[in-house]
């Protein structure tokens, strides 16, 4: 039964808790982080749990003291078993985190005397990515913990970067791996899409992905709202240290850059870019250089061998390529490399290379948002995009960049001949502008928080939906022997002689 909500005859500061599985450097963590800081900043009081961080491959938000993290979660259970169990150990991992969690928040409100008490501010948990902990939080979380004298409410939002049943790859191996694959996937499968909807509001980062996510879970979630990424665009974001101006000649000798920025990773299809660029002519290559960057861990074995296949692939081109781990060995490059690949580049340098590059090449197929290309808009960065997914959301085809398909690389290197050798540095210019005009009415960090608060204040001021019922109950526990079971034999098949 509904619970009806409490008369607010005030705006009242909330206790926003996030819960996100690995604070590491990708899309995913720095929507986390931005929104976590467009709350802050309107006074809310703001805390990311999180299973792991390590401060060297994390934003500096993360790290520096900026925002509250605390890491929870990561001393009973292994990220992965033998390089496997990924999605049970995420499950369990973040079932840890939220135990501690509660008896933290529990033990926190004890000590709060009556007057304290009936002050309490509401609490908000936003979760990602994994939502398994959602129906915990709804069944027994702090309103039961705490007791019925505890007036501020309590509320979950879950947001959806995508259903993760269909990042799963399920087509590896022989056909008796892939159906185990499968059988092992299905309770996960149907378990995240009960666990998501226990939560009170779901949200996704585009349309694209709202659509998806009723594709694959029908009616269950209610009415999903799109709740875009952003980049911060105050003054003080664009002040980075050693940043180089658009157009001044200081990077690389004044060559003319097109940039690639995605994570090392098979499905960001990178290839392309390269593809792209060699179907300029010799004549039209001549003073320019192919800078690809992002995120790469040492210890992800595909990150290390897509750069292999990459490198082999622009070298087989006739392309001359460098690799360089520091800025300090990047800028010292010489003039004759045609490709340069860049392995997590640091904040500062990324800017660096978005305000002195002359095209942005975004080539994934079916992006769910993709950031990157808003942070070049921000910069005042034409983008060439690939016209499938978030891009379509994000990008206006010739007024803020170009929209095109993945599977002609002719029509890419079309786009590039004309920005290198049929544009003017005012036509540049002009579009880099309607770009960031876009950016700063849509992705900003401060339409974020609007759009944020919004959703929050909503949740708070509205019933909560029904959620459980005796048969889910049932099933539920039933799950939860299932995966105790697998936990347990896993452990017993890794287990030293």
């Amino acid at each position: 039964m509904p619970s009806h909500p409490v008369p607010n005859s005030r705006p009242r500061r909330k206790n926003i808790i996030f819960i996100h599985p690995d604070l590491g450097i990708g899309g995913a963590e720095r929507l986390i982080l931005d929104a976590a800081l467009a709350l802050q900043s309107r006074g809310h009081r703001v805390t990311i749990y999180t299973s792991h961080r390590d401060p060297s491959h994390c934003f500096e938000e993360a790290r520096d003291g900026t925002l509250n993290v605390r890491v929870r979660g990561n001393t009973l259970f292994p990220a992965h078993v033998g390089g496997r169990l990924h999605v049970l150990m995420a499950v369990l991992r973040q079932l840890h985190l939220v135990t501690g969690l509660v008896w933290e928040r529990r033990k926190a409100t004890i000590r709060l005397d009556k007057e304290e008490e009936e002050d309490a501010e509401d609490d908000v948990f936003i979760v990602d990515q994994v939502p398994a902990c959602v129906p915990v939080l709804r069944l027994f979380g702090t309103q039961i913990l705490r007791g019925w004298r505890r007036k501020g409410r309590e509320r979950i939002l879950f947001y959806c970067h995508f259903p993760d049943q269909l990042l799963a790859r399920r087509d590896e191996g022989h056909l008796l791996v892939q159906l185990a694959k499968g059988l092992y996937r299905r309770p996960f499968d149907w378990f995240e899409g009960w666990a998501m909807s226990a939560a009170d509001k779901v949200v996704a980062n585009s349309r694209f992905t709202c659509e998806v996510v009723k594709e694959v879970f029908g009616n269950s979630l209610g009415g999903i709202r799109v709740l875009y990424p952003c980049v911060d665009t105050s003054s003080k974001a664009l002040q980075s240290d050693g940043q180089i101006s658009r157009g001044d000649g200081s990077l690389w000798g004044g060559m003319k850059i097109l940039l690639s920025i995605n994570r090392f990773e098979r499905k960001k299809n990178i290839g392309l870019a390269i593809r792209a660029y060699h179907g300029l002519k010799p004549q039209q290559r001549k003073g320019t250089r192919l800078v690809i960057a992002g995120g790469y861990d040492n210890r992800v074995q595909e990150n290390v061998q897509y750069h292999k296949e990459l490198d082999s692939l622009a070298t087989n081109l006739g392309l001359q390529t460098a690799t360089s781990k520091t800025v300090i060995s990047a800028l010292s490059i010489p003039e004759s490399v045609d490709v340069l690949f860049l392995l997590s580049v640091p904040t500062a340098f990324k800017q660096t290379l978005l305000s002195s590059s002359t095209l942005l090449l975004y080539t994934p197929s079916h992006e769910h948002f993709g950031i990157v290309p808003v942070e070049a808009m921000h910069a005042g960065l034409p983008v060439l995009a690939v016209n499938t997914g978030g891009p379509l959301e994000t990008i206006v085809n010739g007024k803020t960049g170009w929209l095109r398909d993945a599977d002609s690389v002719a029509e890419w290197t079309g786009v590039i001949a004309q920005v290198l050798s049929d544009m003017d540095a005012t036509q540049l210019e002009s579009m880099g502008k309607l770009g960031r005009e876009r950016v700063e009415q849509y992705f900003s960090l401060n339409a974020m928080g609007d759009s944020l608060e919004e959703v929050i204040d909503e949740m708070v001021g509205s019933l909560r939906p029904t959620f459980i019922r005796a048969q889910q109950i049932i099933i539920w526990l039933a799950v939860t022997g299932l995966l105790v079971s697998m936990l347990v034999g896993a452990g017993l098949k890794f287990r030293p002689k």
